[in-house]
């Protein structure tokens, strides 16, 4: 795959969680969201998106999020499930994505805000239409996705590198 080869990030903030008496990592989704993350997934695929790789936070609520999204894609793609996304901030993201392999085409993170609202705000220096105004109005609700293309190799990934394709959420 060329350095100029297209490439894809789709940042999926994981589905209503519920507040239990649990630490905030094990907190599993609210019935809302177990509702709201297969309808997500479902959107993902009518939209045409395959996976190369997902990498999903450790938290219960990521991991239960993308066990009921993945199911509604036409292909599970392999999945990382990786500690250093939960609480991480723009710059561990960041650089995170700057260790995924150039193998890697389209790559979906299932993780928490503010993190992914940051990265998809701070990767979009261009955008569709008014999809960033609708992004950053809507606060990045749960379950809502922003899929952020760019040229380039994942070691280039950097503030404003991207372009802002699309962005949905479920109860906007």
């Amino acid at each position: 795959m060329s350095v100029e080869t297209p490439r894809r990030i789709v940042l999926l903030r994981h589905a209503k969680a519920d507040w239990p008496q649990v630490s905030d990592h094990e907190r599993p989704l609210a019935e809302r969201g177990r509702q709201d993350a297969p309808v997500a997934g479902r959107r993902l695929a009518d939209a045409g998106h395959r996976f190369d790789l997902a990498l999903c936070s450790t938290a219960a609520r990521t991991r239960e999020t993308w066990k009921l999204a993945v199911h509604e894609l036409p292909e599970r793609p392999k999945t990382v499930y990786e500690e250093r996304m939960y609480e991480a901030s723009l710059g561990e993201l960041i650089a995170l994505l700057n260790e995924v392999p150039d193998d890697v085409h389209d790559l979906l993170l299932i993780g928490h805000n503010p993190g992914m609202h940051a990265l998809a705000d701070a990767l979009s220096g261009q955008a569709d239409g008014d999809l960033l105004a609708r992004m950053n109005r809507s606060g990045f609700p749960t379950a809502a996705f922003a899929v952020v293309t760019f040229d380039g190799t994942w070691k280039s990934v950097e503030h404003g590198v991207g372009r802002l394709v699309d962005f949905w959420a479920p109860h906007a």
